[in-house]
């Protein structure tokens, strides 16, 4: 009865110290351009239409329990994206585009109702081409001299298409094709065509049309080209190459008798021919005066300067001119990035071109400036002219950094490539010229240890010595950074991704294993295979012989082992055992589905028995139920080994306080012991012996004295009889006060054990003994495998 009652209470707290290990979800990693699985590397197209299932969330739980996912973002940006929690489906919400948010942050998590795993991931927005040309630094207009030399560049248009790729790309056209002018399809450049001028005076104002178009490309699923239009007007500045011209020639002029020195006698009148900036009109007599006119520079009066009595001829031809020793100096073709001073010369002069715009030069764009040094008279009716050509050779500095064709670089290779083995290769471009164009790569971060990167071509390959594993390690990121000699630099990240090779066989845990069979339910056997994906690690069963034949059956894929269905007790299996032995000997496979497969075998010994046997001895059915879990058996020992002493320590603790509190004893004072009434359950209390041997003895037990001791023998159920008298006390002298030793007591409450013979049938049964065989068999591979329960 009284073990009934120990049993109870061990497989209660078992109960209450025992937790079920339960391991968290995982997600399936399908690698790059998989649409299954847990989006690494995953990207989208931003014409991708909303409403669009684009990815299947994929993952397993280890015990079969049922999965949950669930998808969240940043409270800073859009919840792009919803998920289906049963199936993982994931739905496109809001519309994406690639120019205003190229990656996309997300968390997903996979849930089996007590583990939660959540990983971050990255959604690249891959191009579509959605957005058209657009021309900057609108209006364009343009002044131009009327006198530029055919060929010569008067503009440069510029438009931007956001989009990469060919969707990016612009080329430039004109919309009227008679115009005098010409644009360069890929710089936007306008020129003057060859053979066409400009004429002030003929046309002040063109007005060109320009179009720019992409380089077309993939718009939900369709091709189209984008464009754009814009107009750039040309003014027509007026310069000095026409002359003046006289108005209502030829001119008469008339002296009287009665004429006056300095009267004036004839007024000339011109115009510049230069309508836009006519320039003042000087004169000037050239000849037939003889000193007899003069004519006012300015005004263009005539007067006679001798009396009509001196004039020596009836008629005189004067011709008169303007003055033709000034001149204007301008440059042609600068575009406002030069300019020259003095801009007004008289007679000659040394002028100096000054730099007035320097962020428009760029040696990256044009190494060599040319333009023109124009100058044209001033006040000469044939505002003569003449042109210098300027050339000026750019000098480059290191003035761009270098930059890498893609912010990111993505490789896969197999765990088993060789050392040295080539990975990806990385470009990165610096405008610069000479050595300041030089580039050197290098890699760092945490994941560079097992790569080298050739320092001029980029090449990324492994370590000679590296020994790859994706089961170890199956992913690698780091940084590749290129470099200036000057120091300047641009960083890029790099993802490598190791594909599984089937390079382990399934492995059981002993080459053999024993398994106790209850009828009418399974046993299982398990082999592991540390490949690290799919199919490599799937592990298919199978009893490659088994004498005779027709007794077990196994599930390929869960190893479950069953008896066939027409055997359904232990007689139908006794008919077909030779020696009527319920043990057998099977030998099992566990084979991979990898390419080439690998394969072991195991030896597998079963234990079979039923139910009704099991029903007779708990021990077993306990055993039976921790057989593929010796640590569970080990954890029940040890939590009913920690209650027992638990309680011991609880029981004796409070009967040695209560026996303290009622057995007080003071110096020369006599100690009297109350009999204590029976009770239903037995407490023997033992008085020891004095230390001092010198002292009286106080209290008599029968039994022999021992500290601490528990008599567990019928006799204790009996009353505890009254202590005998002391002996009178030893004559012996002494040399100070007597020393009195005060007794203690102490007692222990202990179950009753019974004194028959242990049954045989106790003892443990052939069941027992083969389950307690494998039990001790697992916990030593468990402890060999360094598992903590």
């Amino acid at each position: 009865m009284r073990r009934g009652w120990w049993a109870a209470l061990a497989l209660g707290l078992l109960r209450l110290c025992l937790v079920q290990a339960n391991f968290a979800p995982h997600f399936f990693d399908n690698g790059v351009g998989s649409t299954n699985g847990n989006m690494a590397l995953f990207s989208l197209s931003e014409d991708t239409p909303v409403g669009s299932h684009v990815y299947t969330l994929n993952g397993t739980d280890p015990e079969g329990d049922p999965i949950s996912y669930h998808i969240s973002f940043d409270p800073s940006t859009r919840s792009v994206f919803s998920v289906d929690p049963t199936f993982g489906n994931i739905t496109l919400v809001e519309e994406l585009d690639r120019e205003r948010e190229d990656e996309i942050e997300a968390i997903i998590s996979i849930s089996d109702g007590l583990n939660l795993v959540t990983e971050k991931v990255v959604i690249l927005v891959t191009d579509a081409n959605d957005e058209a040309p657009r021309f900057i630094q609108e209006p364009y207009i343009v002044l131009v001299p009327e006198d530029i030399p055919a060929g010569s560049s008067i503009f440069k248009v510029h438009a931007v298409d956001r989009d990469t790729g060919s969707g990016g790309s612009v080329t430039y056209f004109l919309q009227n094709l008679h115009s005098p002018f010409a644009v360069d399809r890929h710089s936007g450049v306008l020129r003057l065509q060859s053979g066409a001028t400009l004429d002030y005076e003929r046309s002040r104002t063109h007005y060109i049309t320009v179009v720019a178009k992409d380089g077309g490309g993939r718009l939900h699923g369709a091709d189209v080209v984008f464009s754009a239009t814009t107009t750039v007007t040309v003014n027509v500045e007026d310069v000095q190459d026409m002359a003046p011209v006289f108005v209502g020639t030829p001119y008469y002029g008339y002296v009287y008798e009665d004429t006056l020195p300095g009267s004036e006698v004839l007024k000339v009148v011109a115009m510049d021919g230069d309508w836009g900036k006519p320039n003042p009109i000087l004169y000037s007599l050239v000849n037939g005066s003889d000193g007899a006119f003069e004519i006012n520079e300015t005004s263009g009066d005539i007067s006679v300067m001798q009396s009509p009595a001196q004039l020596q001829r009836e008629v005189y031809e004067l011709h008169v001119q303007g003055a033709n020793a000034k001149f204007n100096l301008q440059l042609v073709g600068a575009r406002g990035i030069f300019r020259v001073v003095p801009q007004t010369v008289l007679n000659e002069a040394q002028v100096t071109i000054i730099v007035e715009n320097s962020a428009a030069i760029d040696f990256e764009k044009s190494k060599v400036l040319t333009f023109k040094l124009l100058a044209v008279e001033v006040n000469t009716p044939e505002k003569f002219s003449s042109t210098a050509d300027v050339v000026i050779q750019l000098l480059d500095t290191n003035d761009n950094i270098p930059k890498f064709n893609s912010h990111y670089y993505v490789a896969r290779i197999p765990e088993n490539a060789p050392g040295g083995s080539s990975v990806v290769a990385v470009t990165a471009v610096d405008p610069d010229t000479g050595h300041w164009g030089e580039v050197k790569y290098s890699i760092y971060g945490t994941g560079a240890d097992l790569f080298l990167i050739h320092p001029s071509t980029g090449l990324i390959y492994t370590q000679p010595w590296a020994s790859l594993d994706a089961e170890a390690t199956a992913r690698y990121n780091f940084f590749v950074k290129a470099e200036d000699m000057e120091g300047k630099y641009s960083i890029a990240e790099v993802f490598i991704t190791l594909s599984d090779v089937n390079d382990h066989c399934p492995q059981f845990g002993n080459s053999i294993q024993k398994k106790t069979m209850v009828l009418g339910a399974p046993v299982k056997i398990e082999a592991i295979d540390e490949d690290a994906e799919e199919p490599n690690n799937l592990v298919d069963y199978s009893i490659t012989h088994a004498e005779p034949a027709n007794v077990f059956d196994i599930d390929a894929h869960t190893g479950e082992i069953w008896l066939k269905n027409s055997i359904r007790s232990l007689d139908a299996l006794h008919n077909i055992t030779p020696g009527r032995d319920c043990i057998w000997s099977l030998e099992v496979q566990a084979k991979d589905r990898g390419s080439p497969s690998f394969s072991t075998t195991a030896l597998l010994k079963i234990d079979i028995t039923d139910a009704e046997t099991l029903s007779r001895s708990p021990m077993a059915a306990f055993l039976i139920q921790t057989k593929d879990n010796p640590m569970k058996a080990v954890g029940l020992l040890a939590s009913t080994m920690a209650t027992v002493v638990a309680i011991t320590v609880l029981i004796s603790t409070a009967t040695f306080w209560r026996n303290k509190k009622s057995n007080k004893v003071l110096p020369v004072r006599r100690v009297v012991r109350k009999r204590s009434a029976p009770a239903p359950r037995t407490i023997r209390i033992e008085w020891l012996k004095s230390k001092s041997a010198k002292a009286a003895t106080k209290f008599v037990l029968k039994e022999k004295p021992n500290e601490n001791c528990n008599n567990n023998s019928p006799e204790s159920s009996l009353p505890p009889r009254a202590p005998a008298l002391p002996p009178p006390p030893s004559m012996a002298p002494s040399t100070g006060a007597a020393h009195w030793t005060v007794p203690t007591v102490s007692g222990s409450l202990t179950p009753q054990q019974s004194q028959l013979p242990p049954n045989p049938k106790t003892m443990g049964s052939p069941v027992q003994s083969t389950l307690i065989s494998e039990l001790k068999q697992k916990f030593e591979k468990s402890m060999h495998s360094k598992a903590y329960f």
